[in-house]
């Protein structure tokens, strides 16, 4: 950049890095040109602070900058990655040196998303040591690397160029390994980034593969991951036995506030599975914690997942999957935009502000989804702006909304039918819910307050079956 004759973002210190003095001094200058060329900018002057990148990308203590920017807290710059609070089980695991996988044959279950606090995936970190063997790869929903778009798209194994290892395919042919995929492991490690709802698949594909390795005798080891939305809020009812499904094999709620290692310890022995499983322990994450709270990177865990915020929404917003109403694929905001092309945005906001539902906003939009439902057609609906997530309720949010829609739009809303998840009988709403008592009750036009008292003696019993479970505070 150039400004009055200076380049600026060109002096660095003795180690490489830029000098931001240059780069004050022409923010500076920058705001005078623009209020010589623009009689309006004048009226709205912009503070420094909002022309500079973080602090964190300067060298030079705070107490040189200027402006606003003086207030901000720096962060130590540790080469790759800021300094984090919470400690992965990958992690853990690489400061102990691997020692709990030598002289072991090891078969990885992981997709894109398994990174340590350094960006490192969980591939390389294995392939690089010499203790034990790497020889297989295994991968969930959506890939390996997280390569197929949209939902319920299937996909075959491979060689995987870069490693030469085999790569199997759960969401194909099989979503259980055959004896075939596991000859000659005798550990298999899984380290998922789940997302604290039932319906989720990668707890699915963890609990297969735990079956397939109680069958083999096969040690799994689970390296441990935060629940991104916290491990103490509870939502939702509990799966109704009857309606397991790919995305329900276990009765739990809709949102568990369960961590990976958590679920599949409680899986193993309440269901009688008889693995050998070890969980490799996070350190620093406590219940009360969100993503943002850990220090640990984001990496989008699939692909309409891309931010908290999605996972946030995500255990009520998945339900629109089971209707005719836009879950926001196809959108920036998939989860949080919704909406159908005979939905009048207005309306719907005017009818939900007369419910209690706190910790959001519900915003009027209109928008066109690029693929998924509705493709190219003009849609209204809302956009949710969560305001407060530790009071915020994806599921009864989300009842609301459809119990509305059906009342305001009875002719024009629709359940989807089957297939999904390759249930090929049930409803998709009543195995995402868990049984059929909100297709009912929204084709009743009942009040869906009667089933938030259900859901609630539903979430008591649970919260003392899980605390036995619990592996942090």
């Amino acid at each position: 950049m150039d400004c009055g004759g200076r380049k600026f973002f060109q002096r660095r210190d003795r180690r490489g890095r830029r000098d931001c003095r240059d780069f004050v001094e022409g923010t500076r200058r920058i705001a005078a040109l623009a209020s010589r060329l623009s009689p309006l900018a004048s009226r709205f002057p912009l503070p420094v602070s909002r022309l500079l990148p973080p602090v964190s990308q300067f060298s030079l203590p705070i107490s040189h900058m200027e402006g606003n920017i003086k207030n901000m807290k720096s962060t130590k710059d540790y080469g790759k990655y800021t300094e984090t609070n919470t400690s992965s089980g990958i992690d853990i695991l690489r400061e102990t040196k691997f020692r709990i996988l030598n002289d072991s044959s090891v078969g990885l279950l992981v997709n894109q998303a398994t990174v340590d606090k350094n960006l490192d995936h969980d591939i390389d970190i294995l392939l690089n040591e010499e203790n034990f063997e790497l020889k297989s790869l295994f991968g969930p929903q959506h890939g390996l690397y997280g390569q197929t778009q949209d939902n319920m798209i299937e996909w075959t194994g491979f060689r995987d160029r870069r490693t030469g290892l085999p790569v199997y395919s759960l969401y194909g042919n099989h979503r259980k390994p055959t004896d075939e995929m596991l000859e000659g492991i005798d550990t298999l490690v899984v380290d998922f980034p789940d997302v604290g709802t039932r319906y989720y698949t990668f707890l699915w594909t963890a609990k297969l593969c735990m079956e397939a390795c109680a069958q083999k005798g096969i040690r799994m080891i689970v390296l441990d991951r935060p629940n991104p939305i916290g491990g103490e809020i509870i939502e939702g009812p509990m799966l109704d036995p009857e309606y397991k499904s790919f995305v329900g094999l276990s009765v739990l709620p809709v949102r568990h506030g369960m961590t990976m290692g958590e679920l599949l310890a409680m899986i193993n022995r309440e269901e009688e599975m008889g693995c050998v499983l070890e969980v490799i322990k996070m350190q620093g994450w406590s219940r009360e914690m969100w993503f943002d709270d850990t220090g640990l990177p984001w990496v989008i865990p699939s692909p309409n997942m891309p931010t908290i915020d999605t996972a946030t929404v995500y255990p009520g917003g998945c339900l629109l999957e089971a209707t005719n109403i836009s879950e926001g694929r196809g959108t920036c905001r998939p989860f949080e935009i919704i909406g159908a092309p005979y939905i009048e945005p207005y309306a719907v906001v005017d009818k939900m502000k007369k419910w209690d539902i706190e910790g959001v906003i519900l915003r009027p939009v209109y928008f066109e989804p690029t693929f998924g439902k509705h493709t190219g057609k003009y849609c209204g609906g809302i956009q949710l702006h969560i305001t407060d997530r530790n009071k915020f309720r994806s599921v009864k949010t989300f009842a609301i909304f459809i119990s509305l829609i059906k009342k305001m739009y009875p002719d024009q809303f629709a359940w989807k039918n089957p297939p999904y998840e390759y249930e090929y009988e049930k409803m998709p709403i009543d195995i995402l819910w868990g049984d059929s008592s909100l297709r009912e009750s929204v084709d009743n036009m009942k009040n869906p307050e009667e089933l938030f008292k259900k859901m609630n003696i539903s979430i008591n019993n649970f919260r003392q079956t899980r605390k036995d479970y619990l592996l942090y505070s």
